[in-house]
């Protein structure tokens, strides 16, 4: 019976994706697909790079219940624990596995206890069972995807199966509406280049940039303030060596000369050559426009 359903949800997201729907109505329509084997109270799917895993776009099944005012700080929170932390079952850790799919019951205890996602971000809102998947085909991540539950009976072994069985099929619809939108999305005209703070927030940009920005902000509100999120985050989780020469590197991703590094780490401008050297070297790169191409692929 549960084979039966698995096909019949991969023939409605196949169905879904050859009509040319967007990601995000695609992906509202497969939860509802997925919701109608599987309960959950809340869930999430995103579109990802595939070559550096960094989310460009997020659909939620409902609107999560921490205020429009709190949204922000919540996914860049979420974003942190998600490139940066040591956290169970992360998208990236789910793509080298066999089955790009777990429970957070699957965990060990001890990562499930000091994991800053399930008892600061989701247990304070009420949910106490995660399942989550990488949306993997032909050896790519085009997606990602998490239910939740309330307190009660967790995701059964059958339901992991269910998930598991339509997720390359979700892959496959991303990738479609993906290319679609890539062919129909607003083209920017001149050099698109943003500076970002060490936080993720948007500190300049070209003009370029600007203009895109706003016919992208105009059809999708917030997507680029997560994009941004993601990609800072996982510039602070580039292995670079020591804790200081990361300090500089995030310098450098915000577009701070080396005087304002040397002032906001408190150290000299020869100091701050002497580290751009040493990452270099372990880049290797020869410039801080080739490492910071570096740190955002």
């Amino acid at each position: 019976m549960w084979e039966e359903r698995g096909e019949r949800a991969r023939r409605d997201i196949a169905a879904m994706a050859a009509g040319g729907m967007g990601l995000p109505d695609l992906y509202a329509s497969a939860l509802a697909v997925v919701q109608r084997e599987v309960p959950f109270a809340q869930g999430c799917s995103a579109g990802v790079d595939p070559d550096s895993m960094v989310m460009t776009s997020v659909t939620n099944w409902q609107p999560w219940p921490v205020g429009k005012h709190r949204f922000e700080e919540y996914f860049l929170r979420f974003a942190q624990s998600e490139y940066t932390g040591q956290e169970p079952n992360t998208f990236a850790e789910l793509l080298r596995r066999p089955r790009p799919i777990a429970r957070i019951s699957d965990a060990p205890h001890r990562d499930a206890v000091r994991s800053v996602r399930i008892n600061e971000l989701l247990r304070p809102l009420g949910f106490e069972h995660e399942l989550r998947a990488a949306f993997r085909v032909d050896g790519a991540c085009w997606g990602v995807g998490s239910i939740f539950r309330e307190a009660g009976p967790d995701f059964t072994d059958r339901e992991v199966e269910f998930l598991g069985a339509v997720a390359a099929t979700l892959a496959a619809a991303t990738r479609a509406a993906v290319r679609v939108a890539h062919q129909t999305g607003p083209a920017a005209v001149g050099p698109v280049i943003v500076l970002a703070g060490l936080h993720g927030e948007l500190q300049a940009a070209t003009h370029a940039a600007a203009s895109w920005l706003a016919e992208v902000e105009e059809a999708a509100p917030g997507r680029f303030s997560q994009t941004l999120y993601s990609v800072v985050a996982q510039a602070h989780s580039a292995a670079l060596g020591t804790a200081r020469e990361r300090d500089v590197c995030l310098e450098v991703l915000s577009g701070n000369p080396t005087a304002e590094i040397a002032r906001h780490l408190f150290i000299s401008p020869h100091t701050v050559h002497d580290h751009l050297k040493s990452v270099f070297e372990k880049v290797g790169v020869g410039s801080r426009g080739e490492l910071v191409a570096r740190l955002v692929a």
